[in-house]
């Protein structure tokens, strides 16, 4: 777990208006819980929320929906949404493996996956958000021009998530080693909690942009 356990995180979430709490009831209707058809946009493991909250009130035409497991860590996006509300938002609690029966085939337009738990041992491969077996669920939900951004300071992640997208049949739109120094991949970068502290030391960030 990425913070420390906080007491009563389970019970402010489960009150909180700006988290969906019946996530698998909304299957195929996720347009009527944001009452517009406007595209969805998903982040899986959307940590405390910055990225998603600022990517969310930069593009007011198009709905966001962040998913985070942990409580602990959910909860911080919860609180700033209470600061600052903004209406094309949810947030979900909730495992990434059950995702294909939270989102109907076709429903999202684009997956944002960004410094994800490397799960360095080999026999949890599996479970690495860009693994084959996770490219396969998001192949389910994507719309077909659908696109998958992952970022990450972890090479040995990096390498792997390359090397997953042949056998799994997706292709790279865009690759980089080096993002805050890659002149046309930087434009419009938003960085996260993590990605700010890491390159603040000095670590270089890998990004990717891949499609079917």
């Amino acid at each position: 777990m990425r913070l420390r356990n906080v007491t009563g995180s389970r019970e402010v979430i489960a009150s909180s208006r700006f988290v969906v709490h019946e996530p698998f009831e909304q299957r195929g209707k996720w347009n009527e819980v944001f009452g517009s058809s406007n595209p969805i946009q998903i982040e899986i493991g959307m940590g405390k929320g910055q990225f998603m909250m600022q990517l969310a009130a930069q593009n007011p035409e198009i709905n966001y929906i962040g998913i985070e497991k942990y409580s602990t860590v959910l909860l911080r996006a919860v609180q700033k949404m209470e600061v600052q509300e903004i209406t094309n938002l949810r947030l979900i609690r909730m495992d990434a493996e059950e995702i294909c029966e939270v989102f109907g085939k076709g429903e999202v337009s684009k997956i944002y996956l960004n410094f994800s738990d490397p799960w360095p041992k080999d026999r949890h491969a599996k479970r690495r958000l860009p693994s084959r077996q996770f490219l396969a669920r998001y192949d389910e939900i994507l719309a077909d021009d659908g696109r998958i951004e992952f970022k990450t300071d972890n090479q040995a992640l990096f390498d792997f998530a390359l090397g997953e997208l042949e056998p799994a049949g997706w292709k790279l739109e865009a690759v980089t080693r080096d993002l805050h120094h890659d002149e046309k991949m930087r434009i419009g970068n938003i960085m996260t909690e993590y990605e700010q502290k890491f390159s603040a030391m000095g670590n270089p960030i890998y990004k990717y942009c891949i499609y079917r």
